[in-house]
């Protein structure tokens, strides 16, 4: 098979962990200096969302990769 067998876990884990960890990180960093039509802060529910479903991407292409 192209590129391995476990090509969709791998790639599922790695966007999956992307979402999560960059979304956390801009919640606990936010930006000092924001442009004139830039947030602040980014939105809250909407970021906990997204690390939400990183979070179950990341676990299940880690279980999937795993079992």
């Amino acid at each position: 098979m192209f590129l391995g067998e476990n090509l969709l876990p791998f790639l599922t884990l790695a966007i999956g962990a992307a979402l999560s960890g960059g979304t956390a990180m801009a919640l606990l960093r936010p930006r000092l200096n924001p442009a004139d039509n830039e947030l602040s802060q980014p939105p809250l529910i909407r970021s906990l969302a997204m690390i939400a479903i990183g979070a179950v991407a990341t676990i299940w292409a880690l279980a999937t990769l795993l079992s």
